[in-house]
Order: structure tokens, then C-alpha cells, then sequence
């Protein structure tokens, strides 16, 4: 707990700093300058959002209900206080009103004291941030995220992160070691998508982070915070470091790419001509794959229960050994679309009434409510292929 107050404290004595710099830059006086030696406090609850500046990223999501914030900031006996920086792209002008609408707001002489930009993001500020917010916020639209790096960053610094299941969080949340705004994929309408998730983050403030932070035992410490930091740290911290990035790499793709190479390599390379051989024979043949038929065992769907399909394949002149056919389900989407749907190996069940076609079983279970949906594709398949998708080639099995 002390170590967070001391990096909030270097964190307010920045920022102080940094707000000064700019509006004397911008001409004004120390006398109108004053008033940046108390913005801010070090004890108070501190919420950071340093990142690029962009539309889908929604930076200006807290300031959409203003009476809310100024709730939050200026409260006597909970106030919370906000900390932005970052930068837009040049060619951006979204991003950069953006900016203008955050400075706007932190102009205000009322809440001046609670909420600030920092100029000129480095690397200098975003250390401090990181080590001295007490939460990192991330309010993208899902899934316009694809990961959202600077929440790892902050939590490897003692940060909890409250972000939209999007990104990286949406991969690591467990339900301790931060927490998770709703997300209201279901509205087609953007504004109003908005309004609704803005709103679950402001309940996420009221109802719960806030009261965390303040709850104090007789030493001054909250101990359901502490306890939220370290479950943190230890589900977070070895998940997110630099070094198991480059393990993963070394042994997911440099060593089995070495290995392959020097098998490739052996006996004059024949193993490589093979391989070569066979794609050029697969891609010739491809126009031949088609999936005739799609039979699904007639019963009714429930959660848990599982469902038998057969697919009738044309195979052409290939062989049931140069493809993998593969029964593919999960929820339906929006446009009709799988969402992350599961992929399950179909097997050969024997040959098909028609000369060249195939027949594969396969089956899979309703693992989710609501819309559920199947559907079966073709795949080149081979020992030494890298991937399936090493070809480019797919057939897929018509509606």
C-alpha cells in the first residue's frame, strides 16, 4: 500500500510540474499559474488513460456524462481524480478533437484541480503513470482492440486494470484481478451503445472501485485493494512480461522452423521436394473439392446437448489423406457470422454413394444459450505443412 502512495505521490508532483510548463508556455502568467502547485492530490483515488488517441478507443467515453464525473471528482469524502495523455495520429483530426474536448474539460475551474492532460506523452510520463495510478482504464469498442498493451504495463506496476472485455483483458480477466465493464455489443445504434457501457462504467465507480479504495482498516490501509493487487501481480505478472513473449516465440516458432529446416535438409532434400511436389499437385486438383451434403441428427437443441453431423465431400482427384474436413460451431453473430467459433477434426467415415466423394462424421456440443450454429469446410492436410492455411486454399459448405 505504501509503495502505491509513493508512486502517486511522484505521479502528482509530475503532473503539477508538467500542467505548469505548458500554460507558461502558452504565455500565461505565474500568478495564473498558481493554482497547478494543488491540482491534483496524492491521496486521493487515481485513474489513469494514456494511450493514442482515436475514435473506436472512445477517451472521451467518462466525459459523456458530465454530471456523473463531477460527481465522482468532487466528492468531499470519496473524490476520485483523472489523469490523460497520450497523442493522436497527425492525419487524425477525430483524435486530435478529442483532445480538445478532454483539455476543454480540464480547463474548467471547477474540476481543474481533479482531472488533467499531460502534454507531450514520453516515456518518462507513462513510467510515472504506470507506477502511480491506482486504476488504468481502457473503454475501446469491442473488438475494434487487438490488444491494448499499456493495462499489461500498468499491472506489472500494481495498477488494476477496469477495461472492456476487449484485447488482452478479455483473454486474462478472471473476475479478481481487476474489473470488467459491460459491454452492449447487441445495439446496432453506436451513440446509444455508448450511453449504455458508459453508464455500466460509472456503476463499476460508484458501486464498487470507489468504495474498495476508501474502505480503510485502522491502519489506513484497504485491504480488499491490496488483496485485488496481488491477485493481480500473480495471475497478471508472469503472463505479460517481455521474456515470455520471446519464449513463446523460441518455442513455438524459431525452434520447430529450425528443426524443420534441418529435417527439410536431409538426404539431399527430398522430404522438401516432396512437400513442393504435393502442393503443386493440391492446387491443381482444388476446383475438384466441393461439400455436396450436410446432414445434421434430428433433435431438439438444448444447452449441453450434443449433435451428430455428416458431410457428404467431392474430392475429385484427391485423396481423403491430402484434406481435413472440419465441423466448425459456436454462437451466431449479428450477420449471421460464427463468433469465435470451435473448431472440431471431422472423421472418415468411408466412401459416398457418388464416384470421387467421401463421407466424414463429426459432432459437437451447444456450449453456449441463444443462437448456435454449424458449419463444415475443407482444408489441405498434410504432416509437413506449417498450417492449413499454408495454401490459401479453403472450400467451404454452401447454406
Amino acid at each position: 500500500w505504501r509503495v502505491r502512495e509513493i508512486g502517486r505521490e511522484r505521479l502528482v508532483a509530475l503532473v503539477r510540474a508538467r500542467l505548469r510548463a505548458a500554460l507558461l508556455t502558452r504565455g500565461l502568467s505565474q500568478s495564473d499559474v498558481a493554482w497547478c502547485d494543488d491540482a491534483l492530490d496524492p491521496r486521493v483515488l487515481t485513474i489513469g488513460f494514456a494511450r493514442r488517441f482515436a475514435s473506436y478507443k472512445r477517451n472521451t467515453l467518462l466525459l459523456s456524462q458530465p454530471e456523473r464525473l463531477e460527481a465522482l471528482l468532487l466528492s468531499e469524502t470519496a473524490p476520485v481524480q483523472l489523469i490523460f495523455a497520450g497523442k493522436a495520429h497527425p492525419a487524425d483530426d477525430s483524435g486530435k478533437q478529442i483532445i480538445r474536448e478532454i483539455v476543454a474539460f480540464a480547463s474548467r475551474a471547477a474540476v481543474r484541480h481533479r482531472i488533467a492532460f499531460v502534454e507531450d506523452y514520453d516515456i518518462g510520463v507513462a513510467r510515472a503513470m504506470y507506477q502511480g495510478c491506482d486504476v488504468w482504464l481502457n473503454t475501446p469498442r469491442r473488438p475494434m482492440e487487438a490488444c491494448g498493451t499499456s493495462g499489461e504495463k500498468a499491472a506489472l506496476n500494481g495498477a488494476l486494470n477496469c477495461s472492456i472485455l476487449d484485447g488482452w483483458w478479455d483473454e486474462m480477466f478472471d473476475g479478481e484481478n481487476g474489473w470488467a465493464i459491460s459491454s452492449a455489443e447487441g445495439y446496432d445504434d453506436l451513440n446509444r451503445r455508448d450511453q449504455v457501457e458508459a453508464a455500466s462504467l460509472f456503476d463499476l465507480l460508484e458501486n464498487q472501485i470507489v468504495p474498495c479504495f476508501y474502505e480503510r482498516d485502522d491502519s489506513g490501509v484497504s485491504r480488499e485493494w491490496v488483496t485485488r493487487v496481488r491477485a493481480s501481480l500473480v495471475s497478471l505478472g508472469p503472463r505479460v512480461t517481455a521474456s515470455r513473449m520471446v519464449r513463446d516465440y523460441v518455442e513455438q516458432l524459431y525452434e520447430p522452423t529450425a528443426e524443420r529446416a534441418d529435417a527439410f535438409g536431409r538426404e539431399g532434400r527430398d522430404r522438401a521436394r516432396a512437400v513442393a511436389k504435393w502442393k503443386r499437385r493440391v492446387v491443381k486438383a482444388w476446383d475438384g473439392v466441393a461439400v455436396s451434403d450436410v446432414t445434421v441428427e434430428p433433435a431438439e437443441a438444448e444447452l449441453g446437448s450434443a449433435r451428430s453431423v455428416r458431410a457428404t465431400v467431392e474430392l475429385g482427384k484427391l485423396a481423403p489423406d491430402d484434406v481435413q474436413v472440419q465441423l466448425l460451431h459456436g454462437t451466431v453473430g449479428a450477420n449471421e457470422e460464427l463468433v469465435n467459433p470451435s473448431t472440431v477434426p471431422m472423421t472418415l467415415a468411408g466412401p459416398g454413394d457418388a464416384p470421387a466423394t467421401h463421407s466424414f462424421d463429426g459432432s459437437f456440443t451447444c456450449e453456449r444459450a441463444g443462437r448456435y450454429g454449424f458449419t463444415v469446410r475443407v482444408v489441405p492436410a498434410h504432416p509437413d505443412l506449417t498450417t492449413y492455411a499454408d495454401l490459401g486454399l479453403v472450400t467451404w459448405a454452401q447454406p
